[in-house]
């Protein structure tokens, strides 16, 4: 369906790919991932646009292949008057009027082959869409969304989670050969994240879909593109399978370069000798065996770790304070309600201790973030904070906490660092090389911007940190980064997160609103919950042993310990089996 072969992009700042090649055939399922902007986004644009670009290589799309797509950045419009049917039929029933508005006019238009034609026209496009069975069609994929009861409401009706979930079921429904998605996942809650693994399990025809969310990864896939520094891999299998190959990869690889790095020494040694000598005397076995020598070490070079794949540079976030409290109450919040077009949360209570790290869920659209953004603002007197606490705040609208006119030098001037050669060596921890110090916020992916986000929060030393969907755009080594930085954070968190993983992996207990109320709710708990709705008998527990069983190799391999990490891989690969 899709072929690329040899593909170079730049942009005038930076070099996005370097003779990549892939294919994608009928009926895959394929996840596409690699590191905040590295070029995903832009690869589907080129893939959906290709005369607006202007690459080296090629790129073949079977000319008859109809493209459906669903945006990252899409908006749910408040203003638009028209049911949730009436919006996902809207290609049908648009078919359907032109049908009948043709059959009204040959009742007195003397032009009957002409209006034969448009309605042959029209009954084919109907036709290709699947028309026969669209109403059906739609009841069956709302109820596979579990969004069958707002079938009738009208759109603006609807949360910003469940609308991304009716879009993906519009381009669905109008039977695209090819459907691509730019993580359709960010911000849903629990119940829609489900939805959407049901959604894309059920489809037939073939996917493309970026995105980084762990769930929908360990649970969609047959296919893997991987883009890494400027360079990319298929794989054709499960995503957890395809980390197990890097990571067999590594210790192959890693175990292979230090006897490598040695040889290479000598043989640069001894390459450097025969230069001059050659150098000296033009005799043709002289230059022969510099040849010769070259190969060999070229090979070697050769076999090196391929760092765009098996040695991904993570961010190194760290939080920090420089405010640590003796164990007391951070925040205290007492009988707070909030109300817009109806009551959202009503007298609400809950205290949170000053080393807590807490989870706020709950379904979309119960105000968790209006309660975030009031904790943050502290003008309520419902809300009390310490005298003693320091906040900061991230938001899920990036632009609320960056200025996105600003490049990322002034941006954090504007946050207090002082000098240049300053804010060059803090940002270059979080994976931002001195090239782009001086680009446009508004130039970066999302999640650099949040990756940015969670740099000027760091700074801040604060010690409560107010976090909306921290995790939402980053890649899964951004996420896992992240994970480790909140496990060695020593003050308190509240955090609006919809991802399993980084609330059982970080979090000591969760809040959860229902019912225009909140209440506390213990990670056992909590994990129960998941379990019955998500997941398979212990899946979890097998991550979380999964987990440290990685971290144990990782620590091996660090220590050189080669027999030690493919003995612990043989107990990982069972783990894997396991899910």
């Amino acid at each position: 369906m899709i072929k690329v072969d040899n593909l170079s992009y730049s942009f005038p700042q930076k070099d996005l790919y370097n003779k990549i090649s892939f294919t994608l055939e009928e009926g895959q399922h394929c996840a596409f991932i690699g590191t905040s902007g590295s070029g995903k986004s832009t690869l589907i644009d080129i893939i959906m646009d290709p005369e607006r670009y202007m690459f080296d290589g090629k790129l073949e799309i079977d000319p008859n292949c109809r493209i459906g797509y669903v945006s990252q950045f899409s908006q749910l419009d408040k203003t638009k008057e028209t049911t949730v049917f009436e919006y996902i039929g809207e290609e049908f029933i648009k078919l359907q009027n032109e049908m009948t508005s043709i059959c009204t006019e040959m009742e007195t238009s003397s032009d009957i082959d002409t209006l034969l034609e448009k309605y042959q026209q029209s009954l084919d496009a109907f036709d290709a869409i699947g028309g026969d069975d669209f109403e059906s069609n739609i009841n069956k994929k709302l109820n596979l969304a579990n969004l069958i009861k707002h079938k009738d409401l009208m759109i603006s009706e609807l949360s910003g989670g469940e609308f991304k979930l009716i879009q993906v079921i519009k381009e669905m429904l109008n039977s695209p050969d090819l459907m691509i998605m730019d993580e359709p996942d960010v911000f849903l809650d629990f119940e829609n994240l489900n939805s959407l693994k049901n959604l894309i399990n059920s489809h037939k025809k073939t996917m493309l879909i970026i995105t980084h969310n762990r769930y929908l990864l360990n649970h969609c896939f047959n296919k893997i593109i991987h883009l890494e520094n400027m360079e990319l891999q298929e794989f054709d299998g499960r995503y957890i399978d395809y980390n197990f190959s890097l990571l067999q990869t590594k210790i192959e690889l890693q175990e292979l370069a230090i006897a490598d790095n040695e040889e290479i020494e000598r043989n640069e040694i001894l390459i450097n000798k025969l230069r001059t000598i050659a150098t000296n005397n033009a005799d043709a076995s002289n230059g022969k065996a510099l040849k010769a020598r070259v190969k060999i070490q070229e090979r070697l070079e050769n076999r090196r770790i391929k760092e765009p794949f098996v040695d991904i540079k993570q961010p190194d976030i760290s939080l920090a304070t420089d405010n640590k409290i003796e164990e007391t109450i951070a925040l205290k919040v007492k009988d707070y309600s909030v109300t817009f077009d109806e009551m959202l949360l009503e007298n609400i209570n809950f205290e949170i201790k000053s080393t807590d790290k807490v989870a706020l869920i709950g379904s979309n659209g119960t105000g968790k973030t209006t309660l975030l953004r009031e904790i943050f603002k502290n003008n309520s007197d419902s809300i009390e904070i310490n005298y003693d606490v320091e906040v900061a705040y991230l938001s899920q609208l990036q632009g609320e906490i960056l200025n996105e006119s600003n490049t990322i030098l002034e941006e954090f001037f504007d946050a207090g660092f002082k000098t240049y050669r300053e804010i060059r060596s803090y940002i270059s921890n979080y994976g931002f090389d001195e090239e782009v110090i001086d680009q446009k916020i508004e130039c970066l992916s999302g999640g650099e911007k949040n990756i940015l986000q969670l740099a000027k929060v760091s700074a801040s030393k604060a010690n409560m940190l107010l976090l909306d969907e921290p995790t939402s755009h980053l890649d899964t080594y951004s996420q896992i980064a992240l994970e480790k930085a909140i496990e060695n954070y020593n003050g308190a968190i509240l955090m609006i997160s919809h991802d399993y993983y980084s609330i059982i992996n970080c979090m000591d207990y969760v809040l959860i609103i229902e019912d225009k109320t909140i209440r506390k709710m213990s990670m056992r708990k909590f994990r129960k919950m998941i379990y019955a709705s998500h997941f398979d008998k212990d899946y979890l527990e097998i991550e979380q042993k999964k987990k440290s069983v990685e971290t144990k190799i990782a620590l091996a391999l660090k220590n050189t310990d080669f027999e030690r990490a493919k003995i612990l891989s043989e107990e990982l690969e069972a783990l894997i089996k396991l899910l």
